[in-house]
């Protein structure tokens, strides 16, 4: 499956218990097709102590969420839109459906 959304890009979660979230791509696992955004499904989780957190105790961090749950923020408008692609120049670009600006 293409992956149109890339790490970098802005989202907004359109499904789920965190529904109606914008946040950044932090990283894309394309075998299990989940992206992680920064601040969107943030989980509890405790942690022993260690190292790196000597205190240990509990931390949020983000959990990956599936890319079909996922919508592309078009930086033009703000609004969410659909990617396409197109070859211009000789080279392939991704473009905003709704205002047709390469993205």
């Amino acid at each position: 499956m293409k992956l149109k959304i890339k790490t970098g890009d802005t989202v907004r979660v359109i499904a789920g218990d965190h529904k109606g979230t914008e946040g950044k791509v932090l990283r894309v696992d394309r075998e299990k097709n989940k992206a992680i955004v920064e601040g969107a499904n943030t989980v509890s989780k405790h942690e022993k102590p260690s190292a790196n957190n000597p205190q240990g105790g509990i931390v949020k961090k983000e959990a990956p969420i599936h890319i079909s749950n996922l919508s592309l923020i078009d930086p033009k408008s703000g609004e969410t839109t659909r990617i396409g692609y197109e070859v211009r120049d000789g080279k392939k670009v991704r473009l905003s459906k709704k205002s047709n600006e390469v993205i």
